[in-house]
């Protein structure tokens, strides 16, 4: 039986040790969401980062805009928070709704490189393909790639010289999370939809991480005896939320495996409190 690798248990460890910190300062670290549409799952994810810095301490401010909002009153509001001394990180909440998805390259570059706690701008992005080692600088990393390298190494699972198989190729997640692991001395191959031998490949993994959006794409026999696996996806179905991977059948035959919930969610959340005050530090 697979061990269990638990976002979730160090999430709070991590909120619990950004709490401490915070309670010592007088001015707060501060982080404005921008929630454009009606979109349900998006308005959870809002609500989960609201509750997280209410539980640190951060000053918290939540924009809402409807879903047919000017391109011109979107860049008004980005512009606002951006001169906004009391915020230090902005995220917009994607995906934007109808045609504004199109405007999505255009929102991550108009938000200062300084306050992208979603580790999106060019400028951010750019910094972490051009590290030379793994150890942490001024960069804001894309939150779901650093929650998967953080799990691995509270876990103690060994990186360097390990073969790293990437399923899918996101500039969010799929590319960042292989540039993290390669910073970490592992062989990494990135797979993708045209990808000849997905299975084949994916059973060369010593760690195999997922993130396509695919409800349980990844069966038993694409992994290979003792891997571990890093589950990113999150599908809602008719039987509840499940991720990218067969949970039930992969987690018989591998070393770790991260569960959905309450795997690589709940780190994404942890990483972008740490961004937060990542950035709040920069500007002290």
């Amino acid at each position: 039986m697979a061990q269990i690798i638990d976002g979730r248990s160090l999430s709070e460890k991590i909120q619990l040790d950004l709490k401490n910190k915070v309670d010592m300062l007088k001015v707060k670290p501060g982080l404005a969401v921008v929630l454009v549409g009606e979109d349900s799952a998006s308005k959870i994810y809002v609500k989960h980062k609201e509750r997280a810095c209410e539980k640190i301490g951060y000053y918290s401010k939540k924009i809402e805009l409807s879903g047919t909002v000017s391109k011109e009153e979107l860049f008004k509001v980005i512009d606002d928070l951006n001169e906004d001394d009391r915020i230090n990180g902005i995220l917009v909440q994607f995906p934007l709704p109808g045609e504004l998805k199109l405007l999505e390259n255009e929102v991550i570059r108009r938000i200062l490189p300084e306050k992208d706690v979603d580790g999106f701008h060019p400028l951010n992005v750019g910094k972490l393909f051009a590290r030379k080692n793994s150890i942490d600088d001024d960069t804001l990393v894309s939150c779901t790639p650093r929650g998967i390298l953080r799990l691995l190494k509270e876990y103690k699972i060994e990186i360097e010289g390990k073969k790293a198989v990437i399923v899918g190729r996101s500039n969010f997640v799929g590319k960042p999370v292989a540039q993290l692991l390669l910073l970490e001395n592992a062989t990494v191959t990135i797979c993708h939809t045209r990808t000849q031998d997905l299975e084949k490949e994916s059973q060369q993994a010593d760690i195999l991480v997922v993130a396509v959006g695919k409800a349980e794409m990844i069966k038993a026999s694409f992994v290979k005896e003792g891997a571990v696996v890093i589950d990113a996806g999150i599908n809602r179905t008719e039987n509840g939320l499940v991720g990218d991977v067969d949970f039930e059948s992969v987690k018989e035959k591998v070393k770790a495996i991260t569960p959905v919930p309450g795997g690589v969610g709940p780190m994404t959340i942890a990483m972008l409190m740490e961004n937060v005050f990542k950035a709040y530090l920069y500007k002290s």
